[in-house]
């Protein structure tokens, strides 16, 4: 049992094991300059050897101001290593850094002893972690309190660990992916069975995958700029959910621009989120079902419309005061 649970451990490694690409790194990383001077960056899933991650914090090392870049690297099943770059000062110049490589103990899992001591003296994360242990990664981060830019999928916004923070607004949508898909770098033994991807003239592998997006607690300018509305409200394009008092907005394009009650809006208009122009009530979905046993037996969802269950959506009310 116990080689069925390290071999079943090291498959799902191996599938969570995406190379992010140095050009998305680089334009999402450019929104958040004034995050990084003087602070600790700890890169916790990513191998120096072959993360962009680390390439990119390695190259804007004194460009960003950074006083120590920490980067450590998994093993299934063997003693792992960090790899560090520590920032030295001759006077008013700065020299060259010191790059400084420390045999672990254990494997450089992020949920290891040594990994936690080193996230707890870190100020920023900046990785791209395991997509199947985002829930527990992401509880880490929240219960040390770290500052973080990550990458996962777009749905994770309804997890029910999630939504809370993004309700609280704790945590939001990165800066520089809004649509479509993005290519990451795979192992060579990974399996290529998604729709798409690509070898290229050296035999690297790379895969699309869709609906990714960062998710961070690093404010931007970006995020505070209104959406622009223009349609206006009618009750038949509009229409109430069956059990639950708010419209239906199917696309956030879409939301109208004289309507102040609660509207449900498909998770996508995290995209467009102003938490100055709206305020973030709650989510409801196809999978949420009214609080009481007798709806429960009838299966009546809160996003039900004419007996027809939409999928998440996120309950939101424009702000009166916006600007």
């Amino acid at each position: 049992m116990a080689g069925n649970t390290s071999l079943r451990a090291a498959d799902r490694a191996k599938n969570d094991e995406f190379y992010t690409q140095l050009t998305d790194i680089e334009k999402d990383l450019s929104h958040y300059k004034e995050h990084f001077k003087d602070k600790i960056v700890f890169c916790n899933c990513d191998d120096p050897e072959y993360s962009n991650f680390w390439k990119y914090f390695q190259l804007n090392f004194y460009h960003l101001g950074l006083k120590k870049l920490i980067s450590t690297h998994y093993e299934v099943d063997k003693p792992s290593y960090k790899m560090e770059i520590v920032r030295k000062e001759k006077g008013l110049q700065m020299g060259i850094p010191d790059y400084v490589k420390t045999d672990l103990k254990e494997n450089g899992d992020f949920r290891s002893q040594e990994c936690i001591e080193i996230l707890q003296e870190a100020e920023i994360v900046v990785t791209n972690p395991p997509f199947s242990l985002f829930r527990e990664y992401l509880a880490q981060l929240i219960k040390f309190k770290k500052k973080f830019l990550i990458i996962a999928n777009q749905n994770a916004v309804t997890y029910k660990e999630v939504f809370p923070l993004i309700k609280e607004n704790k945590l939001w949508y990165g800066c520089s992916i809004h649509s479509g898909d993005r290519e990451f770098g795979v192992p060579n033994d990974y399996p290529l069975t998604a729709a798409s991807y690509r070898i290229d003239e050296q035999g690297n592998k790379y895969v699309r995958i869709k609906g990714v997006r960062w998710f961070t607690n690093l404010d931007y300018k970006e995020r505070h700029e209104d959406l622009f509305l223009y349609k206006n409200y009618t009750p038949e394009e509009y229409p109430k959910y069956d059990n639950y008092d708010a419209i239906n907005v199917d696309k956030t394009q879409d939301i109208p621009c004289d309507y102040y009650g609660a509207m449900g809006v498909p998770i996508t208009f995290m995209d467009k989120y102003n938490p100055e122009q709206f305020e973030i009530i709650d989510g409801i979905g196809r999978y949420s079902i009214l609080d009481n046993e007798r709806t429960k037996k009838e299966g009546k969802y809160l996003s039900m419309i004419k007996g027809e269950a939409k999928f998440f959506r996120i309950l939101i009310r424009r702000k009166q005061n916006e600007n």
